[in-house]
């Protein structure tokens, strides 16, 4: 199986041009405005009417009040939803559109119970725990954490670049990995180069799983 690959927290048109040239399977637009990645609405849709057909794009949201994802629904052409704060599996539904739950992973977390209880995900996106922090650590964890069960579900997300995205595909087997801080140069802006050589070292994981 093909490892799919989103690239997240694009800020840039020509940062999407790249990654879609690339060959990422996604792109994900920020829609948190504390972190350094994020984009309004009026961006969002800019950047997304350059998305061409076949490549999905996804908006992460933080605990977000209802009616600005309603907001970004109508205005912004999503294909899937990316709950990366502490929403209850009822706060994902209801936007018409498949969702994807981030997992903070910390000690003690029951990934089969969790799983269980976000029953209607379409996926549910692996990242490493902060406190302080919803996503974007640029920070690993321990990837035999997966379960092998479910990793046919799984978007394995925290500390990925090109130098350790392909034992990560193999240890873990995800269905998709989930990159932003290991493609960039500063935050919020990717580096073109980084975005090729982590397409490389998906294609070499795949190879070997």
């Amino acid at each position: 199986m093909r490892t799919r690959v989103k690239i997240c927290g694009l800020t840039r048109e020509q940062d999407v041009a790249a990654a879609v040239a690339a060959g990422a399977d996604a792109l994900g637009f920020v829609f948190h405005a504390p972190s350094p990645r994020a984009v309004d609405i009026e961006q969002a849709a800019v950047l997304a009417a350059q998305v061409p057909a076949f490549v999905s794009v996804i908006g992460l949201f933080v605990d977000a009040p209802r009616a600005l994802i309603e907001d970004a629904v109508r205005r912004v052409p999503l294909d899937a939803i990316q709950f990366h704060g502490h929403e209850s599996p009822a706060d994902c539904a209801g936007y018409g559109r498949p969702w994807i739950k981030a997992i903070a992973m910390r000690a003690g977390i029951d990934i089969t119970t969790t799983a269980a209880a976000y029953h209607g995900a379409a996926s549910l996106l692996l990242d490493t725990y902060d406190p302080a922090l919803a996503g974007g650590t640029g920070r690993r964890f321990d990837w035999d954490l997966v379960p092998a069960a479910l990793a046919p579900h799984i978007v394995l997300a925290g500390g990925l670049d090109a130098g350790n995205v392909a034992d990560a595909i193999v240890r873990a087997r995800p269905y998709a990995v989930d990159v932003s801080g290991g493609v960039e140069q500063a935050k919020g802006i990717k580096d073109h180069r980084k975005i090729n050589d982590f397409m490389q070292g998906v294609r070499d994981g795949d190879c070997r799983r």
